[in-house]
């Protein structure tokens, strides 16, 4: 747990910033609303984003990923709790763009500990070739390919 503290740190901060100028410049969005919000963006930003898309398919698609997220995230929400319809399009793609930002930055982090993770694997599962041989009890094996003398 004390190795996604960070991330999830950084991501619910970036959020918060995000949702404040996204949220707060359109609306007369509560602090309870900003939190909520980023808290929201960050669980699932994470668990899909972070942990399942972007080992398999890298920065940039789960960089789109979070940015629709987001946007997404926004736009339902904020028209059910906020008004105006127009300023939610304006406060949900200024909120996705700063959330997207943030999250290259986040995902570079998660890729190098994911490759350095993997090099370490690879480097323990080394060959040792002093235990390559095996005894065997028998000291004169006969040849299969030789046939047998009549003596």
């Amino acid at each position: 747990m004390m190795k996604h503290a960070p991330v999830l740190l950084i991501k619910f901060i970036s959020c918060i910033i995000a949702f404040a100028i996204g949220l707060a410049l359109f609306f007369d969005a509560t602090i309870v609303d900003i939190v909520s919000f980023s808290l929201f963006v960050t669980i699932v930003s994470y668990m899909l984003g972070d942990r399942i898309i972007l080992p398999r398919v890298g920065n940039t698609a789960t960089a789109m990923v979070d940015f629709l997220l987001t946007y997404m995230s926004v736009w339902i929400f904020g028209s059910i709790l906020l008004d105006n319809y127009m300023q939610i399009a304006w406060g949900s793609i200024l909120s996705a763009i700063v959330v997207t930002v943030a999250e290259v930055f986040v995902h570079r982090y998660l890729l190098t500990g994911i490759s350095n993770r993997r090099t370490s694997e690879k480097q323990g599962v080394a060959f040792n070739r002093t235990l390559a041989y095996e005894f065997a009890e028998e000291q004169d094996i006969p040849d299969k390919h030789k046939p047998k003398s009549k003596d």
